[in-house]
């Protein structure tokens, strides 16, 4: 197993949200996905979701970018959604480590489904962030209504088990349910093609302990969906989501956070 080095370094606070400003409501999203003619609506439906219809491109068999940012389907949280579809930033990133996402609060007190998500804002959500961790798998994900329900590999999620980099033989059965999820999206994926599951899982099983590190830059984001709803196997349910670059460290190299040597970006 690579050496993992952590300088000790004495790291400004730069407070950099996501889009023009940490206030409500500022944030951009994702430019690349095109209007539908028809204005979306949506019904109210129990437990602070709604339903909201889906375009005509879509049911006539579109892509991503024919999917509102709010997404579709027949019970969702439009919130979330467009919290999961916010636009790549170029802000420059925190650093941060894996548990400074695993220590905050789960279920988030006060805040339910459907709600303006001003509680999760206060905790970050919506901040660039960047974490070394050991990636362990690449899953490819399924239908979501983030994405309008749509089935094929370039209009889905995909999936990335993260664990601590101090983690001793990380393995996928040992270590997955301490671990904590990042996500590459199909909207991001329009303007960063290189950020494709399949090419990064190739990665991980090249490894000889099948766990690669990587430098995960992305946006901090909290799944009240499966916090308060169905759970994973995971720490907790804040993620990267959704990746916006990731660098891996050669097995043959040693590669430290705050160091761009030796880090090898995957849209390179």
């Amino acid at each position: 197993m690579k050496r993992y080095l952590m300088p000790i370094l004495v790291v400004p606070v730069v407070f950099i949200a996501f889009g023009v400003t940490l206030a409500a409501g500022t944030q951009g999203t994702q430019p690349a996905a095109k209007k539908s003619a028809k204005k979306t609506t949506a019904t109210k439906k129990s437990g602070g979701k709604v339903a909201v219809k889906c375009p005509a491109a879509i049911t006539a068999g579109g892509t991503i970018v024919d999917c509102p940012d709010t997404g579709c389907g027949p019970s969702l949280d439009p919130n979330l959604n467009k919290q999961k579809n916010l636009a790549p930033d170029p802000s420059t990133p925190l650093d941060r480590d894996i548990e400074y996402l695993s220590k905050l609060p789960d279920p988030v007190p006060g805040y339910k489904i459907g709600d303006p998500r001003t509680k999760l804002r206060a905790l970050g959500e919506g901040k660039t962030i960047r974490i070394v961790a050991y990636a362990l798998i690449a899953r490819r994900g399924s239908r979501e209504s983030c994405n309008c329900g749509l089935t094929k590999a370039a209009d889905t999620d995909n999936h990335i088990v993260l664990v601590d980099p101090d983690t001793e033989e990380p393995t996928l059965k040992d270590s997955e349910p301490d671990s904590q999820t990042a996500e590459f999206t199909p909207r991001v994926r329009l303007t960063h093609t290189g950020l494709v599951g399949t090419d990064l899982q190739h990665l991980i099983t090249d490894t000889a302990d099948k766990a690669l590190l990587v430098r995960v830059t992305g946006i901090q984001m909290f799944d009240s969906e499966h916090s308060l709803g169905r759970h994973l196997k995971r720490h907790n349910n804040w993620e990267i989501h959704p990746i916006l670059k990731l660098e891996y460290c050669p097995e043959d190299k040693t590669c430290v956070e705050d160091s761009d040597a030796n880090w090898v970006d995957m849209e390179k």
